[in-house]
Parts: structure tokens; sequence; C-alpha cells
């Protein structure tokens, strides 16, 4: 039955990108206001995708914070969870098409949204429907779930969480092939004190980016103790700019970060604080933060990473925001526990911002099992390796949800980018390694 799909894919091509150009085209990106929690472009996208949804035969539901599409009965649930809002699309001078009028050309669709995440969670939509169309009996009910708020907060899929019935098992087409089946905890918070201080420091733009910069009012004294380390920076509008080099916190090593050389240069020269000694003697410029954790790291998602991402000292307060990315094995209280040590020891208060629990499924279990054999099946691409990231995924909405497709592992990742495009081929070709997996995931667990 199941090789009915080929031709079934290829005549239901011209409608799918169709489909795919009416969602492309609505603009939703977060504005977050009147009556709609996060814009009237993502509400206006919501009811779209639904109407798709319902011609294509699913039961839907809308809620202004978020959607979703059913088929198939019995009672266990299986869940596709996708999101429907965008990034913003930036400088429209660096885009060579429009970002909100699909185009395709060259072999490729252009749009904000054809990789993160329209495409591919309409592919998976249409992976379904050819499935119902060739007759195939679904012993299983098949959800997707449309997030609306994922590049923001993830209080669209919180609510649904709040109200609705959550799956058993689920998948989330909003990452990479073959599949990604480890991601790090992510734990962001801030460590301050009320001391007071002559200095002024305010720096910084994300808990989770290396900081590329930091200015502070000229000094000569600094300046000589830049040069003697061999820190680079420039002189711009009367104060000192000391640069690093930005990276995403997940990859810290990757960057040079700005905040601690310049901690690290104030402190040589007599500008000291419990703060600043906590950073310089703790930490220095150690990615992994190993004074505070030392070796703390697993096989399966590698070290722990610390990235001091803001900081704010002024006459009163003084602050830095960081960003830890905690190894999969590797518990949440283990890690505050060994920061507390040494912050207690600088009279430094700890509060929690936010923390993202871990993604790991190991190589036994069957979700995995089975959405890789789909994959090498459909692809016949064996050398392709799982993935462990320490990013954030979807998959971190919902208990037993793993990240799978829809960029393949030779791609372009162009997502939040300018010129977003995706092959016309790896849509495609992904509408059928979906339709496999769905199959399997109702025929064998």
């Amino acid at each position: 039955m199941i090789e009915k799909l080929d031709d079934l894919i290829i005549n239901k091509k011209s409608e799918f990108f169709h489909d795919l150009k009416e969602i492309i085209d609505i603009p939703s990106v977060n504005s977050e206001s009147g009556e709609y929690p996060f814009g009237e472009n993502i509400d206006k996208v919501l009811k779209k995708t639904l109407s798709i949804c319902e011609k294509l035969g699913f039961k839907t539901y809308y809620n202004k914070y978020y959607g979703y599409a059913e088929i198939g009965e019995g009672e266990e649930l299986v869940g596709v969870l996708g999101h429907l809002d965008v990034v913003p699309a930036g400088n429209l001078g660096d885009w060579e098409t429009e970002p909100f009028n699909m185009i395709i050309k060259d072999g490729y669709v252009y749009g904000r949204g054809v990789q993160d995440d329209k495409g591919p969670l309409l592919a998976s939509i249409y992976a379904i429907k050819l499935l119902d169309e060739i007759g195939y009996k679904f012993k299983k009910r098949i959800r997707v779930i449309f997030g609306t708020d994922e590049e923001l907060l993830w209080r669209g899929i919180e609510k649904y969480k709040e109200n609705e019935e959550i799956p058993k098992i689920s998948f989330t087409p909003d990452s990479k092939f073959p599949l990604v089946y480890a991601e790090k905890g992510l734990l962001q918070l801030k460590i301050y004190s009320e001391e007071q201080s002559h200095l002024k420091l305010i720096g910084g733009n994300a808990l989770n980016s290396v900081p590329d910069e930091i200015e502070i009012d000229n000094n000569d004294k600094l300046k000589d103790e830049m040069d003697k380390l061999g820190y680079e920076y420039l002189i711009r509008n009367g104060k000192i700019v000391v640069l690093g080099k930005s990276a995403h916190a997940k990859d810290t090593e990757k960057g040079i970060n700005a905040i601690e050389r310049i901690l690290i240069a104030l402190k040589n020269i007599g500008q000291t604080s419990n703060l600043i000694n906590f950073v310089v003697n703790e930490i220095g410029e150690d990615p992994y933060a190993r004074k505070i954790f030392d070796e703390c790291k697993d096989e399966d998602s590698g070290y722990l990473k610390f990235n001091i991402g803001k900081i704010n000292i002024d006459s009163n307060y003084q602050e830095i925001g960081v960003d830890i990315r905690i190894p999969v094995t590797i518990k949440k209280e283990f890690v505050l526990e060994k920061l507390r040590e040494k912050t207690n020891k600088y009279n430094l208060k700890i509060e929690e911002i936010d923390w993202l629990q871990p993604v790991y499924f190991s190589k036994e279990h069957f979700l995995y099992k089975i959405l890789l054999e789909t994959y090498r099946e459909e692809t016949k691409d064996f050398t392709s390796k799982p993935i462990s990231s320490g990013g954030a995924t979807y998959a971190r909405a919902l208990d037993n949800c793993i990240a799978f497709g829809a960029t393949f592992p030779n791609g372009e990742s162009t997502e939040h980018k300018p010129n977003e495009k995706a092959k016309v081929e790896d849509l495609i070709k992904s509408i059928k390694i979906y339709a496999k997996a769905i199959y399997k995931i109702c025929e064998e667990v």
C-alpha cells in the first residue's frame, strides 16, 4: 500500500505549493496587539492553515492561542508539532525576493517560513493526508498541533498543554534530518549583588549570545592593560570599546566574550568588586567554567557551556546574566549546587530566569529507531549520524517529542536569514519520509 505514495505525491505537488504560498504570503510575525495575543497576522495564518486542513479532510479546532487538525481513530494520540509564526524579514534590501510573496525559481522555494517552519509543517500535513488517500486506516489518532509563539516565548503551546490532551509520542519537523536525539538542558539566570561601586558598565544584547563588544569611559590605564593582555579594542565617541567575537551560547567556545575581557582588565588595574572577582577568578575566559564545574560533560552531548551574555554595574547594583547549556545526563540541581558553592564565597545571589529541560532519546528507544530507519530507507543515506545539540528545538515543548527534519544533512540552513529558501525536491522528499514514519508509528508502536 505504501508504494502507492510516490505517484500520488507527484500528482499533489502543485496543490501542495499552492497551499504553501497561501500561508507563506501571510506575514505572521508576532505583534501582540489588540484582541489577538500574538497579532492579527498570526491569527490569520492559523485560520488559513486550519481551513487548508479542513479541505484535506481533517477535523480541526481553533483557539486564539493555538489550533490543531486531527485524523484517525483510537485511544492513542500521536502528535506532530510545528509552528506558524516566523521571525521578521529584517533588512528588505538583503533579500533577492519579497519575503512574504513566495516564489519558486531555480529549483528552490523562497519566502520567510519555507524552512522554519511552514514548509516542513505543511509537508507533514500532506503526508498524513496522502496516507488517507491511499486508503490507509489509521489505528491511532494523528494530531497536527499548530504553535503560534515559538520564535518568542512558547506561550501558544503552553496554553495547549493547559487545556488539551497531550500526545503519547510526537515529532516536530522543525530541525534537521536524520533526527536530533539529544538537546542539552538550558538554564538562564542572573548572578547579582547590591554592592556599591563607582564603576558604570552596561553591555550585552542577549543571554544566548556571546557579546562581541562592550564600551566604557576612556581610561589610559585601562588601555595600557588591554595592550598588555593583547585584547582588541578601539576608541569610539570618546569611549573604549572592548572587542570580542559573537557566537551562539550553544557554541560559546567559538566566540570571544567581550564582557569577560573587560572585567579581567579592570581587575588587573585595581577596579574590583565581588562580582568582578567572581567572574575573573572562577570563570576567566573558559567557555566550560571548569573551575566551577570541573570536567562536566557526557558522551552524548559533550561539555557544559557557560556564557555571560549581559552585565549591568552601577552605583548600587551589580548583575550578570548567564546562559548555561547542561549535558543531558547532568542534573540541573548539580549545576546550581556547584554554582552556589562559588557564589556564596563572594556574597552573590542567584535568581533563575528560565529553564528548559533536556531532550534525550537513547539509541534503543522505539521512536529513535523508527524515525532513523525511515530516513535511511527513503534517502539511502547511511552515513549521516543522528544529532546531539546544545540548541533548543520545539521538541522540548512536549514530553516524548523528537526533532525530525526537515533540513537534510547537506542542505543549507537559511532559517532566520535573508533569502530563506528550501529545495523543491527536499520538501517533496520530506512528504514521503513523514508519511512512512507515521505509517510505521501506527503499525509498529
